[in-house]
């Protein structure tokens, strides 16, 4: 889901760069006022950073242009909310641009709305509702990751259509096709991701049990779940 350096035409790739600039200065505020009051969690903001670089760093070639790879967002959103998951997708996305010719400069804009902005906010909202009606933990954690990986080939999609319609049938044609095409790879990835995200979830309520209480993702001495002042974030 990577678009390569140059693939977009200029108009298309400022205009990305521009939709997603209020959301990453969000996000740095965001994240700014988390290390400040709480610098104990800089180790697991780093631990979501790097789980993000290293999944979205496996690539497959899909559509011309383009390449089908887990995210890793689902997982920084449900730890420490989407703004924040946009800075550390943002940064991976740079970091890969520059050291594995991995997506490009100019597609940065394009590549954070769909991987770091989209994806994070579509897994987070489907972790909050899942949470919301009493769904087990492990099993929201699971669609969130899910969600966060094919929204972000959903918008993708979108993007390439937006600047490469149909000659015949359009922008609906293209959308189609690209979506069609990311889908024999993305469904499995975004299943493989969901499972390994649940593995990881586990690992940390193991080790960190504390960070994750405060974090409001595991909760103590709560009434039922099914009520949803009980559920936190």
């Amino acid at each position: 889901m990577h678009i390569a350096e140059g693939f977009l035409p200029p108009a298309h790739a400022v205009a990305w760069g521009v939709a997603a600039a209020p959301f990453v200065v969000h996000g740095v505020r965001s994240l700014t006022r988390e290390v400040r009051q709480n610098p104990e969690s800089t180790l697991l903001l780093g631990a979501s950073g790097a789980f993000t670089f290293v999944l979205s760093a496996l690539k497959l070639p899909s559509v011309t242009g383009s390449c089908s790879h887990p995210t890793g967002t689902g997982l920084g959103a449900i730890l420490f909310r989407p703004p924040i998951m946009t800075v550390l997708g943002t940064i991976t996305l740079l970091f890969q641009a520059l050291l594995l010719a991995h997506g490009g400069l100019t597609t940065l804009g394009a590549n954070a709305f769909s991987m770091a902005i989209v994806g994070p906010w579509a897994g987070y909202g489907s972790y909050r509702l899942l949470r919301r009606y009493g769904v087990p933990l492990m099993v929201t954690v699971f669609f969130g990751a899910f969600v966060a990986d094919l929204s972000t080939y959903c918008v993708t999609s979108v993007q390439l259509a937006l600047a490469f319609p149909d000659p015949s049938s359009g922008f609906l044609g293209a959308l189609g096709k690209f979506g069609s095409i990311f889908a024999v790879t993305q469904i499995p990835l975004a299943v493989s991701e969901g499972l390994l995200t649940v593995l990881v979830m586990r690992l940390l309520v193991q080790s960190s049990k504390g960070e994750l209480t405060r974090l409001g993702v595991l909760v103590t001495g709560a009434r039922p779940a099914t009520a949803p002042e009980a559920v936190a974030r």
